[in-house]
């Protein structure tokens, strides 16, 4: 068999940004006072700090990215200094914003968030990113790939409070695709230390009108094949709404190995368990 080495196309997603964003904003000013307490899937997080560490994040990359203001930052030598700088700074924003009232809040959010659209609308997607997709094991990414990562935190992050609160909204074949299909550029990374026969070619689906069909193949290293020819070894079906919690550590990898199924070679279908689409 021998699997095209043709890459899925770009993923553009800065026109998506103003439809995301406005939907957090308006389900911010839905929550009830008790809802802000609510616990999500972050063990360390309730809804407040989600939104806390949303509108830090924004706020530090548009300052970074657009305005080109740059601390000074320890050394990063190893994808372990990057984890633990990357949730410092995540901790100390959560512990600043999070002593805001949510009306002071959602209003430096909606300014945060228009801001951050703007800036997102008005880059060359095909020119360098300042920020490479270190979990998809780039040192170097077009704008593009950079802004549809950006569309993922922004959008599993709202999805965390979405399924604290039991507000739906957000996983719609326009939004959730798009994120899936970012999350699944880091197939290949996974897979970098597996070995395999030359033509190996491995299926991956994600069900339901927001999913699709994502196939991996081996040819000298593991490669995203948008068009493969020959018969898959395995083929792997996540639900829906174990993908997005699966590859932000939002659900224990035991737990989300009973959701998915996995014809033919077990080993190499399922290894998908270990992949994240987050830094941290």
């Amino acid at each position: 068999m021998e699997p095209s080495a043709t890459a899925p196309p770009p993923i553009l997603t800065a026109h998506l940004f103003p439809i995301l964003e406005r939907l957090l904003i308006e389900l911010l000013q839905s929550l009830e006072s008790v809802e802000w307490e609510a616990q999500t899937i972050a063990p360390k997080w309730k809804v407040k700090d989600v939104a806390a560490h949303l509108l830090d994040t924004q706020l530090r990359k548009l300052s970074i990215v657009r305005d080109g203001y740059i601390r000074e930052a320890p050394a990063i030598a190893s994808e372990g200094d990057l984890i633990a700088f990357i949730n410092q700074l995540n901790a100390e924003g959560v512990a600043v914003y999070g002593r805001l009232s949510p009306a002071v809040l959602i209003s430096l959010m909606d300014f945060a968030s228009q801001a951050s659209a703007a800036y997102h609308l008005s880059l060359d997607p095909f020119a360098p990113a300042v920020f490479p997709v270190s979990w998809a094991g780039e040192s170097q990414s077009f704008n593009w790939f950079d802004t549809a990562r950006e569309l993922t935190e922004r959008w599993h992050h709202q999805q965390q409070i979405r399924l604290a609160v039991n507000r739906p909204g957000s996983m719609t074949p326009e939004l959730y695709h798009p994120v899936l299909d970012c999350f699944m550029r880091a197939l290949p990374y996974c897979y970098r230390s597996l070995p395999a026969t030359e033509g190996t070619l491995l299926q991956f689906d994600i069900s339901g009108e927001c999913g699709g069909t994502w196939w991996l193949s081996y040819e000298n290293s593991w490669t995203l094949a948008a068009h493969p020819t020959g018969h898959p070894i395995s083929k792997t079906t996540i639900p829906p709404e174990i993908a997005w919690r699966l590859f932000t550590k939002g659900i224990d990898r035991a737990s989300a190995e009973t959701h998915i199924r996995v014809e033919g070679n077990y080993r190499l279908g399922s290894h998908i368990l270990q992949m994240k689409a987050i830094v941290g």
